[in-house]
Protein backbone atom coordinates (compact mmCIF):
# COMPACT_ATOMS: atom_id res chain seq x y z
CA UNK A 1 0.00 0.00 0.00
CA UNK A 2 0.67 3.66 -0.71
CA UNK A 3 1.74 5.10 2.86
CA UNK A 4 1.20 8.79 3.47
CA UNK A 5 4.36 10.54 4.57
CA UNK A 6 5.18 14.20 4.92
CA UNK A 7 7.49 15.64 2.37
CA UNK A 8 10.97 14.29 2.40
CA UNK A 9 13.92 16.39 0.87
CA UNK A 10 13.92 15.38 -3.42
CA UNK A 11 10.55 14.22 -2.89
CA UNK A 12 8.26 15.94 -5.54
CA UNK A 13 4.69 16.79 -5.27
CA UNK A 14 2.34 17.52 -8.39
CA UNK A 15 -1.23 17.76 -9.49
CA UNK A 16 -2.59 16.51 -12.27
CA UNK A 17 -6.16 18.93 -13.90
CA UNK A 18 -7.58 15.88 -16.08
CA UNK A 19 -10.27 15.59 -18.68
CA UNK A 20 -11.79 12.90 -21.23
CA UNK A 21 -14.66 11.96 -23.39
CA UNK A 22 -16.26 15.48 -23.27
CA UNK A 23 -17.74 14.58 -26.98
CA UNK A 24 -18.11 18.23 -27.94
CA UNK A 25 -20.42 19.36 -24.91
CA UNK A 26 -19.47 23.08 -24.98
CA UNK A 27 -21.25 24.33 -22.20
CA UNK A 28 -19.74 21.70 -19.87
CA UNK A 29 -16.81 23.13 -21.38
CA UNK A 30 -17.33 26.62 -20.00
CA UNK A 31 -18.20 25.16 -16.33
CA UNK A 32 -14.80 23.37 -16.70
CA UNK A 33 -12.97 26.39 -17.71
CA UNK A 34 -14.17 27.82 -14.61
CA UNK A 35 -12.90 24.54 -12.53
CA UNK A 36 -10.10 25.29 -14.48
CA UNK A 37 -9.27 28.70 -12.97
CA UNK A 38 -10.20 27.53 -9.73
CA UNK A 39 -7.20 24.94 -9.79
CA UNK A 40 -4.65 27.53 -11.15
CA UNK A 41 -5.71 29.72 -8.06
CA UNK A 42 -4.88 27.64 -5.33
CA UNK A 43 -1.33 26.78 -6.97
CA UNK A 44 -0.86 30.31 -8.35
CA UNK A 45 2.18 30.78 -6.76
CA UNK A 46 3.51 27.43 -5.90
CA UNK A 47 6.33 26.35 -6.37
CA UNK A 48 6.19 23.20 -4.13
CA UNK A 49 3.88 21.66 -6.57
CA UNK A 50 4.62 20.96 -10.64
CA UNK A 51 0.72 21.36 -12.51
CA UNK A 52 -0.11 19.93 -15.37
CA UNK A 53 -3.23 19.70 -17.13
CA UNK A 54 -3.82 16.33 -19.61
CA UNK A 55 -6.72 15.31 -21.39
CA UNK A 56 -7.54 11.55 -22.44
CA UNK A 57 -9.29 12.18 -25.61
CA UNK A 58 -12.79 12.63 -27.00
CA UNK A 59 -12.80 15.73 -26.37
CA UNK A 60 -13.84 16.41 -30.45
CA UNK A 61 -16.72 14.95 -31.71
CA UNK A 62 -18.28 14.22 -35.06
CA UNK A 63 -17.85 16.34 -38.41
CA UNK A 64 -18.89 19.89 -37.50
CA UNK A 65 -16.45 22.29 -37.36
CA UNK A 66 -17.27 24.77 -35.36
CA UNK A 67 -18.39 21.69 -32.70
CA UNK A 68 -14.00 20.52 -33.12
CA UNK A 69 -13.29 23.84 -33.38
CA UNK A 70 -14.84 25.05 -29.96
CA UNK A 71 -13.33 21.40 -28.35
CA UNK A 72 -10.18 23.10 -29.37
CA UNK A 73 -9.93 26.24 -28.28
CA UNK A 74 -11.39 24.98 -24.80
CA UNK A 75 -8.36 22.79 -24.51
CA UNK A 76 -5.91 25.78 -25.22
CA UNK A 77 -7.93 27.99 -22.47
CA UNK A 78 -7.14 25.58 -19.51
CA UNK A 79 -4.01 25.08 -20.72
CA UNK A 80 -3.87 21.35 -21.66
CA UNK A 81 -0.40 20.40 -22.38
CA UNK A 82 -1.16 16.70 -24.21
CA UNK A 83 -3.88 15.05 -24.87
CA UNK A 84 -4.69 11.00 -26.65
CA UNK A 85 -6.46 10.88 -29.52
CA UNK A 86 -9.58 8.85 -28.97
CA UNK A 87 -11.86 7.43 -31.60
CA UNK A 88 -13.99 10.82 -31.59
CA UNK A 89 -10.97 12.95 -32.70
CA UNK A 90 -11.16 10.58 -35.85
CA UNK A 91 -14.47 11.59 -36.94
CA UNK A 92 -13.52 14.68 -38.60
CA UNK A 93 -12.54 12.24 -41.53
CA UNK A 94 -13.67 15.15 -44.15
CA UNK A 95 -12.27 18.35 -42.36
CA UNK A 96 -9.02 16.94 -40.26
CA UNK A 97 -6.82 19.04 -42.63
CA UNK A 98 -8.96 22.53 -41.46
CA UNK A 99 -9.14 21.16 -38.45
CA UNK A 100 -5.93 19.97 -37.17
CA UNK A 101 -3.54 23.25 -37.69
CA UNK A 102 -5.89 24.56 -34.85
CA UNK A 103 -4.30 22.50 -32.41
CA UNK A 104 -1.67 23.81 -30.29
CA UNK A 105 -1.18 20.53 -27.85
CA UNK A 106 0.39 17.82 -28.39
CA UNK A 107 -1.78 14.77 -30.17
CA UNK A 108 -0.78 11.81 -28.71
CA UNK A 109 -0.74 7.66 -29.71
CA UNK A 110 1.88 5.18 -29.52
CA UNK A 111 -0.27 2.42 -31.25
CA UNK A 112 -1.14 4.34 -34.25
CA UNK A 113 0.66 4.18 -38.28
CA UNK A 114 -0.89 6.34 -40.54
CA UNK A 115 -0.31 6.70 -44.01
CA UNK A 116 1.69 10.08 -45.00
CA UNK A 117 -1.18 11.30 -46.98
CA UNK A 118 -3.19 11.35 -44.00
CA UNK A 119 -3.49 14.73 -42.06
CA UNK A 120 -2.83 12.80 -38.79
CA UNK A 121 0.80 11.50 -39.95
CA UNK A 122 2.15 15.01 -39.25
CA UNK A 123 0.04 15.30 -36.33
CA UNK A 124 0.12 12.06 -33.95
CA UNK A 125 3.24 11.35 -31.57
CA UNK A 126 3.62 8.58 -29.14
CA UNK A 127 4.77 10.16 -26.31
CA UNK A 128 6.16 13.68 -25.72
CA UNK A 129 8.46 15.37 -22.31
CA UNK A 130 7.09 17.80 -19.91
CA UNK A 131 8.99 19.95 -18.06
CA UNK A 132 7.75 21.50 -15.08
CA UNK A 133 9.68 23.49 -12.14
CA UNK A 134 12.72 21.29 -13.42
CA UNK A 135 10.89 18.09 -13.14
CA UNK A 136 10.46 15.94 -16.36
CA UNK A 137 6.94 13.87 -16.85
CA UNK A 138 7.35 11.61 -19.61
CA UNK A 139 3.80 11.41 -21.52
CA UNK A 140 2.67 8.76 -23.61
CA UNK A 141 -0.55 8.37 -25.16
CA UNK A 142 -2.64 5.26 -26.74
CA UNK A 143 -5.83 5.06 -29.38
CA UNK A 144 -8.48 2.81 -28.77
CA UNK A 145 -7.59 -0.64 -30.36
CA UNK A 146 -11.56 -1.08 -31.37
CA UNK A 147 -11.14 2.09 -33.11
CA UNK A 148 -12.98 1.11 -36.55
CA UNK A 149 -15.94 -0.43 -34.33
CA UNK A 150 -16.39 2.93 -33.48
CA UNK A 151 -16.24 4.86 -36.48
CA UNK A 152 -17.90 5.55 -39.60
CA UNK A 153 -16.64 3.83 -42.88
CA UNK A 154 -14.25 6.11 -44.83
CA UNK A 155 -10.84 6.86 -45.39
CA UNK A 156 -9.82 6.51 -41.98
CA UNK A 157 -10.13 2.78 -42.40
CA UNK A 158 -7.70 2.88 -45.50
CA UNK A 159 -4.89 5.45 -43.86
CA UNK A 160 -5.06 4.71 -40.32
CA UNK A 161 -3.76 1.28 -38.71
CA UNK A 162 -4.44 0.29 -35.01
CA UNK A 163 -2.48 -2.44 -33.08
CA UNK A 164 -3.66 -4.89 -31.80
CA UNK A 165 -3.80 -5.72 -28.06
CA UNK A 166 -0.33 -7.13 -27.82
CA UNK A 167 0.96 -5.16 -30.29
CA UNK A 168 -0.24 -2.33 -28.02
CA UNK A 169 1.00 -3.25 -24.83
CA UNK A 170 4.52 -3.85 -26.76
CA UNK A 171 4.59 -0.56 -28.27
CA UNK A 172 3.28 1.02 -24.76
CA UNK A 173 5.86 -0.35 -22.98
CA UNK A 174 8.74 0.56 -25.91
CA UNK A 175 7.97 4.20 -25.05
CA UNK A 176 8.25 3.72 -21.52
CA UNK A 177 11.75 2.03 -21.90
CA UNK A 178 12.84 5.22 -24.32
CA UNK A 179 11.91 7.85 -21.43
CA UNK A 180 13.41 5.64 -18.86
CA UNK A 181 16.82 6.07 -21.00
CA UNK A 182 16.26 9.92 -21.01
CA UNK A 183 16.68 9.65 -17.23
CA UNK A 184 13.04 10.23 -16.86
CA UNK A 185 11.39 7.57 -14.16
CA UNK A 186 7.80 9.80 -13.61
CA UNK A 187 5.42 8.53 -16.70
CA UNK A 188 2.21 8.98 -17.44
CA UNK A 189 0.05 7.12 -19.71
CA UNK A 190 -3.12 9.20 -21.41
CA UNK A 191 -5.02 5.92 -22.29
CA UNK A 192 -8.36 6.04 -25.10
CA UNK A 193 -8.10 2.36 -24.31
CA UNK A 194 -10.80 1.64 -21.48
CA UNK A 195 -10.88 0.83 -17.79
CA UNK A 196 -10.60 -3.16 -18.82
CA UNK A 197 -7.56 -2.74 -20.98
CA UNK A 198 -5.81 -0.45 -18.43
CA UNK A 199 -5.53 -2.24 -15.51
CA UNK A 200 -3.91 -5.10 -18.15
CA UNK A 201 -1.45 -2.53 -18.49
CA UNK A 202 -0.80 -1.65 -14.85
CA UNK A 203 0.11 -5.18 -14.08
CA UNK A 204 1.98 -6.16 -17.48
CA UNK A 205 4.37 -3.46 -17.75
CA UNK A 206 6.76 -1.35 -15.83
CA UNK A 207 7.71 1.77 -15.33
CA UNK A 208 4.17 3.60 -15.88
CA UNK A 209 2.77 5.55 -12.99
CA UNK A 210 -0.31 6.97 -13.70
CA UNK A 211 -3.07 6.00 -16.09
CA UNK A 212 -5.26 8.51 -17.21
CA UNK A 213 -7.80 6.68 -18.83
CA UNK A 214 -10.88 7.13 -21.08
CA UNK A 215 -13.39 5.72 -23.44
CA UNK A 216 -15.51 3.39 -22.07
CA UNK A 217 -16.60 6.46 -19.53
CA UNK A 218 -15.80 5.06 -15.94
CA UNK A 219 -15.95 7.17 -13.18
CA UNK A 220 -13.61 6.03 -11.02
CA UNK A 221 -13.31 7.99 -7.44
CA UNK A 222 -11.00 8.33 -4.47
CA UNK A 223 -8.15 5.39 -4.43
CA UNK A 224 -9.05 1.93 -3.64
CA UNK A 225 -6.27 -1.50 -4.15
CA UNK A 226 -7.71 -3.37 -6.80
CA UNK A 227 -9.98 -0.83 -7.98
CA UNK A 228 -7.72 1.94 -9.36
CA UNK A 229 -4.79 1.36 -7.27
CA UNK A 230 -2.74 -1.72 -8.74
CA UNK A 231 1.18 -2.69 -9.14
CA UNK A 232 3.56 -3.31 -11.82
CA UNK A 233 5.61 -6.08 -12.77
CA UNK A 234 8.35 -4.89 -10.85
CA UNK A 235 5.80 -4.40 -7.66
CA UNK A 236 5.56 -0.25 -7.63
CA UNK A 237 2.09 1.11 -8.02
CA UNK A 238 0.63 2.54 -10.87
CA UNK A 239 -2.70 4.86 -10.09
CA UNK A 240 -5.39 4.25 -12.35
CA UNK A 241 -8.13 7.54 -13.15
CA UNK A 242 -11.00 8.63 -15.13
CA UNK A 243 -13.77 10.99 -14.80
CA UNK A 244 -16.69 9.53 -16.42
CA UNK A 245 -18.14 10.96 -19.71
CA UNK A 246 -19.86 13.97 -21.22
CA UNK A 247 -18.01 16.57 -19.46
CA UNK A 248 -20.25 16.05 -16.27
CA UNK A 249 -16.91 15.51 -14.26
CA UNK A 250 -13.28 16.47 -14.08
CA UNK A 251 -10.69 15.24 -11.97
CA UNK A 252 -7.64 16.04 -9.70
CA UNK A 253 -4.99 13.82 -8.77
CA UNK A 254 -2.56 14.58 -6.08
CA UNK A 255 1.07 12.85 -6.21
CA UNK A 256 3.95 13.31 -4.25
CA UNK A 257 7.36 10.41 -5.76
CA UNK A 258 10.69 9.90 -4.33
CA UNK A 259 13.62 10.24 -6.02
CA UNK A 260 13.21 7.35 -8.06
CA UNK A 261 10.10 8.29 -9.12
CA UNK A 262 7.74 5.96 -7.29
CA UNK A 263 4.37 7.31 -6.34
CA UNK A 264 4.60 7.50 -2.46
CA UNK A 265 1.58 9.43 -1.63
CA UNK A 266 -1.96 9.91 -3.46
CA UNK A 267 -4.83 11.54 -3.78
CA UNK A 268 -7.30 11.57 -6.50
CA UNK A 269 -10.77 14.10 -6.35
CA UNK A 270 -13.40 14.38 -8.60
CA UNK A 271 -15.40 17.62 -9.64
CA UNK A 272 -18.88 18.42 -11.02
CA UNK A 273 -18.90 20.38 -13.66
CA UNK A 274 -22.37 21.68 -12.43
CA UNK A 275 -21.33 23.01 -9.43
CA UNK A 276 -19.24 25.88 -11.40
CA UNK A 277 -20.90 29.02 -13.76
CA UNK A 278 -20.33 28.94 -17.27
CA UNK A 279 -16.82 31.17 -17.38
CA UNK A 280 -18.97 34.20 -18.95
CA UNK A 281 -15.76 35.31 -21.27
CA UNK A 282 -16.01 31.95 -22.75
CA UNK A 283 -19.56 31.58 -23.31
CA UNK A 284 -19.37 34.36 -25.37
CA UNK A 285 -16.47 33.99 -27.50
CA UNK A 286 -17.95 30.33 -28.25
CA UNK A 287 -21.95 31.98 -28.75
CA UNK A 288 -19.83 34.22 -31.62
CA UNK A 289 -18.21 31.02 -32.68
CA UNK A 290 -21.42 29.58 -32.77
CA UNK A 291 -23.23 31.65 -35.05
CA UNK A 292 -26.64 33.61 -35.17
CA UNK A 293 -29.09 31.12 -32.68
CA UNK A 294 -32.44 30.92 -33.06
CA UNK A 295 -35.00 29.90 -30.64
CA UNK A 296 -37.17 26.50 -32.15
CA UNK A 297 -39.09 26.17 -28.91
CA UNK A 298 -39.57 25.58 -25.75
CA UNK A 299 -39.76 22.90 -22.70
CA UNK A 300 -42.44 23.44 -20.00
CA UNK A 301 -41.32 20.24 -17.79
CA UNK A 302 -38.38 17.13 -18.09
CA UNK A 303 -37.19 14.91 -16.12
CA UNK A 304 -33.86 14.61 -14.37
CA UNK A 305 -30.69 13.63 -16.59
CA UNK A 306 -30.08 9.85 -16.00
CA UNK A 307 -27.35 8.24 -13.68
CA UNK A 308 -26.35 5.91 -16.64
CA UNK A 309 -26.84 7.21 -19.96
CA UNK A 310 -26.98 3.95 -21.91
CA UNK A 311 -28.95 1.47 -19.72
CA UNK A 312 -31.99 3.69 -18.38
CA UNK A 313 -35.41 4.22 -20.13
CA UNK A 314 -34.70 7.76 -21.31
CA UNK A 315 -37.74 10.37 -21.84
CA UNK A 316 -36.01 12.77 -23.45
CA UNK A 317 -34.72 10.59 -26.55
CA UNK A 318 -38.05 9.32 -26.46
CA UNK A 319 -39.15 13.07 -27.68
CA UNK A 320 -36.28 12.86 -30.13
CA UNK A 321 -37.29 9.64 -32.04
CA UNK A 322 -41.09 10.97 -31.87
CA UNK A 323 -40.01 14.22 -33.50
CA UNK A 324 -37.82 12.06 -35.89
CA UNK A 325 -40.85 9.45 -36.71
CA UNK A 326 -43.46 12.89 -36.82
CA UNK A 327 -41.25 14.89 -39.24
CA UNK A 328 -40.27 12.03 -41.81
CA UNK A 329 -43.25 10.20 -41.34
CA UNK A 330 -41.83 6.73 -41.26
CA UNK A 331 -43.09 3.72 -39.38
CA UNK A 332 -40.07 3.52 -36.88
CA UNK A 333 -37.40 5.97 -35.62
CA UNK A 334 -34.37 4.72 -34.22
CA UNK A 335 -32.33 6.68 -31.67
CA UNK A 336 -29.21 4.70 -30.45
CA UNK A 337 -28.48 5.82 -26.64
CA UNK A 338 -24.73 6.67 -27.62
CA UNK A 339 -26.33 9.39 -29.90
CA UNK A 340 -27.90 11.50 -27.35
CA UNK A 341 -25.27 13.31 -25.12
CA UNK A 342 -27.57 15.47 -23.09
CA UNK A 343 -30.42 16.53 -21.57
CA UNK A 344 -33.71 19.09 -21.52
CA UNK A 345 -34.12 21.67 -19.13
CA UNK A 346 -36.90 24.25 -18.72
CA UNK A 347 -36.79 26.98 -21.20
CA UNK A 348 -36.16 28.08 -24.11
CA UNK A 349 -34.48 25.53 -26.79
CA UNK A 350 -32.02 27.16 -29.15
CA UNK A 351 -29.05 25.97 -31.54
CA UNK A 352 -26.38 25.34 -28.89
CA UNK A 353 -29.25 23.39 -26.90
CA UNK A 354 -29.83 21.25 -29.19
CA UNK A 355 -26.02 20.83 -30.29
CA UNK A 356 -25.00 19.83 -27.25
CA UNK A 357 -27.98 17.25 -26.49
CA UNK A 358 -26.99 15.80 -30.44
CA UNK A 359 -23.80 16.89 -30.99
CA UNK A 360 -22.57 14.00 -33.36
CA UNK A 361 -24.68 15.03 -36.46
CA UNK A 362 -24.72 11.96 -37.78
CA UNK A 363 -26.85 12.03 -41.13
CA UNK A 364 -30.50 10.36 -41.29
CA UNK A 365 -31.20 7.45 -43.57
CA UNK A 366 -34.30 5.99 -44.53
CA UNK A 367 -34.00 2.19 -44.41
CA UNK A 368 -36.26 -0.82 -44.90
CA UNK A 369 -35.61 -2.69 -41.53
CA UNK A 370 -36.96 -6.28 -41.72
CA UNK A 371 -38.89 -7.59 -38.69
CA UNK A 372 -36.11 -9.81 -37.87
CA UNK A 373 -33.63 -7.04 -38.06
CA UNK A 374 -34.98 -4.98 -35.79
CA UNK A 375 -35.54 -7.74 -33.37
CA UNK A 376 -31.81 -8.90 -33.66
CA UNK A 377 -30.60 -5.19 -32.76
CA UNK A 378 -33.29 -4.97 -29.73
CA UNK A 379 -31.29 -8.46 -28.69
CA UNK A 380 -27.80 -7.14 -29.28
CA UNK A 381 -28.31 -4.25 -27.72
CA UNK A 382 -30.33 -5.88 -24.63
CA UNK A 383 -27.01 -7.29 -24.24
CA UNK A 384 -25.75 -3.98 -22.81
CA UNK A 385 -26.99 -4.26 -19.66
CA UNK A 386 -24.09 -7.12 -18.78
CA UNK A 387 -21.60 -5.88 -21.28
CA UNK A 388 -18.43 -4.43 -20.52
CA UNK A 389 -19.25 -0.20 -19.67
CA UNK A 390 -22.51 -1.35 -20.83
CA UNK A 391 -21.92 -0.56 -24.55
CA UNK A 392 -23.29 0.17 -26.68
CA UNK A 393 -26.11 0.92 -24.76
CA UNK A 394 -30.03 0.39 -25.36
CA UNK A 395 -31.98 1.32 -28.56
CA UNK A 396 -34.51 4.07 -28.20
CA UNK A 397 -37.71 4.04 -30.58
CA UNK A 398 -40.71 5.55 -31.82
CA UNK A 399 -43.24 3.36 -32.97
CA UNK A 400 -41.69 0.26 -30.66
CA UNK A 401 -42.34 -0.71 -27.40
CA UNK A 402 -40.21 -3.16 -25.79
CA UNK A 403 -39.36 -4.92 -22.15
CA UNK A 404 -35.80 -5.70 -21.63
CA UNK A 405 -34.54 -7.44 -18.73
CA UNK A 406 -31.49 -6.59 -16.71
CA UNK A 407 -30.27 -9.43 -17.52
CA UNK A 408 -29.35 -8.77 -21.08
CA UNK A 409 -32.63 -10.39 -22.71
CA UNK A 410 -35.12 -9.15 -24.54
CA UNK A 411 -38.88 -10.17 -23.42
CA UNK A 412 -41.18 -8.57 -25.70
CA UNK A 413 -41.59 -6.42 -28.55
CA UNK A 414 -44.72 -4.59 -29.85
CA UNK A 415 -45.20 -2.50 -32.98
CA UNK A 416 -47.29 0.71 -32.94
CA UNK A 417 -48.69 2.13 -36.06
CA UNK A 418 -49.44 5.40 -37.96
CA UNK A 419 -53.17 4.25 -36.47
CA UNK A 420 -51.84 3.67 -33.09
CA UNK A 421 -53.02 0.05 -33.37
CA UNK A 422 -50.83 -2.41 -31.73
CA UNK A 423 -49.30 -5.92 -32.82
CA UNK A 424 -47.10 -7.78 -30.88
CA UNK A 425 -43.82 -9.32 -32.88
CA UNK A 426 -43.02 -12.80 -32.23
CA UNK A 427 -39.32 -12.42 -30.60
CA UNK A 428 -38.93 -15.98 -31.35
CA UNK A 429 -39.61 -16.26 -34.91
CA UNK A 430 -39.11 -12.61 -36.41
CA UNK A 431 -40.25 -12.59 -40.22
CA UNK A 432 -37.48 -11.58 -42.54
CA UNK A 433 -40.16 -10.67 -45.42
CA UNK A 434 -41.85 -8.31 -43.76
CA UNK A 435 -40.30 -4.52 -43.36
CA UNK A 436 -40.84 -1.21 -41.87
CA UNK A 437 -39.48 1.77 -43.50
CA UNK A 438 -37.17 2.97 -40.42
CA UNK A 439 -35.45 6.09 -40.00
CA UNK A 440 -31.80 5.79 -38.34
CA UNK A 441 -28.65 7.47 -38.93
CA UNK A 442 -25.90 6.43 -41.23
CA UNK A 443 -23.44 5.13 -38.49
CA UNK A 444 -25.97 2.40 -37.37
CA UNK A 445 -27.00 1.99 -40.68
CA UNK A 446 -23.41 0.66 -41.66
CA UNK A 447 -24.11 -1.63 -38.91
CA UNK A 448 -22.89 -0.70 -35.77
CA UNK A 449 -24.50 -0.08 -32.49
CA UNK A 450 -25.57 -3.71 -32.35
CA UNK A 451 -28.13 -3.32 -35.61
CA UNK A 452 -27.49 -5.18 -39.03
CA UNK A 453 -26.21 -3.41 -42.05
CA UNK A 454 -29.07 -1.51 -44.23
CA UNK A 455 -29.21 -3.24 -47.20
CA UNK A 456 -32.22 -1.48 -48.22
CA UNK A 457 -31.52 2.17 -48.11
CA UNK A 458 -34.29 4.24 -49.48
CA UNK A 459 -33.25 7.56 -48.77
CA UNK A 460 -29.92 9.19 -47.60
CA UNK A 461 -31.21 13.00 -46.12
CA UNK A 462 -28.43 15.98 -46.09
CA UNK A 463 -29.42 16.46 -41.99
CA UNK A 464 -29.18 14.53 -38.66
CA UNK A 465 -32.20 14.63 -35.85
CA UNK A 466 -31.58 18.29 -34.94
CA UNK A 467 -33.40 19.02 -38.26
CA UNK A 468 -36.28 17.02 -37.02
CA UNK A 469 -36.57 18.31 -33.64
CA UNK A 470 -36.49 22.02 -34.94
CA UNK A 471 -39.09 21.18 -37.37
CA UNK A 472 -41.42 19.46 -34.98
CA UNK A 473 -40.83 22.32 -32.36
CA UNK A 474 -41.45 24.55 -34.69
CA UNK A 475 -44.84 24.02 -35.76
CA UNK A 476 -46.32 23.90 -32.37
CA UNK A 477 -46.80 27.26 -30.21
CA UNK A 478 -47.39 24.47 -27.20
CA UNK A 479 -44.52 24.27 -24.84
CA UNK A 480 -43.41 20.74 -24.94
CA UNK A 481 -44.02 17.83 -21.65
CA UNK A 482 -41.10 15.58 -21.72
CA UNK A 483 -42.04 12.52 -19.72
CA UNK A 484 -41.63 8.55 -19.42
CA UNK A 485 -44.64 7.43 -21.54
CA UNK A 486 -43.59 3.36 -20.44
CA UNK A 487 -42.54 2.74 -23.88
CA UNK A 488 -39.51 0.57 -22.75
CA UNK A 489 -39.55 -1.49 -19.33
CA UNK A 490 -36.92 -2.51 -17.53
CA UNK A 491 -37.70 -6.01 -15.32
CA UNK A 492 -34.96 -6.17 -12.45
CA UNK A 493 -32.44 -8.96 -12.86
Amino acid sequence: MINPINLQAGNTKASIFYINDYHGKSINMERTVSASNAFDAKYKNRQDVDTIKLSSGDIMLGEDYKVNELAILFQKFIGIKASAVGNHEYDMQHNAGKVLPLVKYDMLAANVVSKPENPWHRVIKPSVVEQVNGHKYGIIGATPIDLFERSKNGVIQKEIAVSDPIKTLEQIQTEVNNLQNQGINKIILLSHLGYTFDKIIANKTQGIDVILGGHSHDLLFDVKEGENLFYSKTGEPVIITQAGRDGKNFGELNLEFDQNGVIKKVQNNIGYTKDFRRFAPVKYIFDKLFGPQEVYGYINSAPAPLSNDLIEANPHAYFIADCIKKDLDCDIAILPSANIRGYFESGKVDTRVLSDILPFKNKLYRVNYSEKDIVEGLKNTAKSFINVANKPGILYMSGLKYTVSEKGELISVVFIDKNAKESVIDINNPRADKYYETVINDYCAQGNDGLNRADKIIEKYPFDATKCVENVMKSSNKPVDIYDDGRIKIIPA
